[in-house]
């Protein structure tokens, strides 16, 4: 496969695959993937420990299965997750384990097929690449000069994907049949909601191994068209804009990217798909950031969500050493300081003050005093005494950060 990769295969074609997926050392590295992920059981109550027990004899199963043409994918149970900033929840897809390991093994055999037809305008879900990447992209344009936004969404992609077009475009690489007919079992596989269970007509289902990898190629034509126009696209999955030079090239943009999406048998949301200058106040959000006047900082969402964290882990009431308190926050302060933290300078005081309040509220509770902390509470615990505690301060961090860069 390395070497057809390299050279080429005849008539850009791919022939025989199966064998590849179902390869004893690809299901073993496709195993050690999925027990390093942890996750849930799926519609057949085994976890992961209870796979790992029996590991051995389970791949040896699925090898048989997949070789001989019998096996066949179980139910996806449904699960549900909160949207951040929302009270809406979130479908959720949970494979049972043994279907996360086939379908990690398909991938692994598939994606570097892909990968090199996808477009480079793409970031979401790739080897080596990120959201971090994407941003730096989306900050590079804008200081070019790119500063007209057509800030585009995808209504509900991942559950309106046309399953025979989907289909169609994976037999363009691929003619293993059996290739083939295991991606359309994952596709129609059912859907086990609580005591329902029925059968998707379209749609990849979310929190497959598998449905990233069909969901970026299934925009890849769209990414190529695009950019064969000489726009300048940055797409994240379904999350994508794109930077342009004026109002006229930004208008004509948004007008290609209807008829383009409308062809993929996909819809755009009506009222999170707009123009925008960049240059002005009110900007637009990519990827947990908001970009406006040639500055970026979280976007409302993500800061919601820090200090809905935060506000978990620092009740007044909180019984726990202060340590121990302090070394939960950092915990979360670090990861989200880690993504954000190409942030305008201003965000992180701000951040600091109203940690170290939730930190004076609790010891003023403990002093016999009502309320949060304020006034004398700066003289009593100083910002020096959270320092001594160890408390991460996001402002010496992006101090830090900004000198070593």
């Amino acid at each position: 496969m390395l070497t057809a990769l390299d050279k080429g295969v005849k008539g850009g074609m791919w022939y025989s695959l199966i064998d590849k997926v179902y390869a004893p050392q690809n299901l073993a590295a496709a195993w050690a993937r999925v027990q390093a992920n942890a996750g849930a059981a799926g519609s057949d109550g085994q976890s992961i420990a209870a796979f790992a027990a029996q590991a051995e004899r389970h791949l040896q199963q699925l090898h048989e299965q997949l070789r001989t043409g019998s096996y066949q994918p179980l139910p996806v149970r449904r699960g549900w997750i909160d949207k951040p900033g929302s009270t809406e929840q979130r479908p959720l897809g949970i494979p049972a384990v043994r279907d996360r390991v086939v379908q990690t093994a398909l991938r692994q055999v598939l994606e570097p097929i892909w990968e090199a037809e996808f477009a480079e305008q793409s970031y979401g879900f790739r080897p080596g690449r990120g959201c971090l990447d994407a941003l730096q992209r989306v900050e590079a344009l804008l200081r070019a000069g790119y500063t007209f936004v057509v800030d585009a969404d995808l209504k509900s992609y991942f559950d309106t994907i046309p399953h025979e077009r989907l289909l169609a475009d994976v037999g363009h690489k691929i003619a293993d049949q059996r290739i083939l007919d295991l991606v359309a079992a994952y596709l129609k596989a059912g859907v086990l909601d609580g005591l329902q269970e029925w059968t998707p007509e379209q749609g990849t289902p979310q929190g497959a191994v598998i449905s990233p990898l069909l969901a970026n190629l299934y925009l890849n034509e769209f990414d190529h068209a695009l950019a064969q126009k000489g726009y300048q696209l940055v797409r994240y999955a379904d999350d994508f804009v794109i930077l342009c030079r004026s109002p006229a090239e930004a208008e004509r943009a948004l007008a290609e990217v209807r008829q383009l999406v409308e062809a993929r048998g996909l819809t755009l949301h009506p009222s999170k798909t707009r123009l925008v200058d960049a240059s002005q106040a009110g900007g637009f959000d990519f990827l947990g950031y908001h970009f406006e006047r040639t500055y970026r900082w979280p976007r409302a969402k993500s800061l919601d969500k820090l200090k809905d964290k935060v506000r978990e882990l620092t009740p007044r009431t909180h019984g726990n050493a202060l340590r121990v308190i302090v070394g939960r926050l950092n915990a979360s302060l670090r990861g989200w300081f880690h993504y954000f933290k190409y942030s305008h300078w201003t965000t992180f005081p701000r951040l600091d003050k109203w940690v170290r309040m939730r930190m004076r509220s609790i010891l003023r509770r403990r002093a016999g005093r009502r309320g949060c902390g304020r006034g004398r509470d700066h003289h009593r615990w100083p910002n020096a005494y959270f320092t001594h505690l160890g408390l991460f301060d996001l402002t010496t961090a992006h101090g830090a950060f900004c000198q070593s860069h």
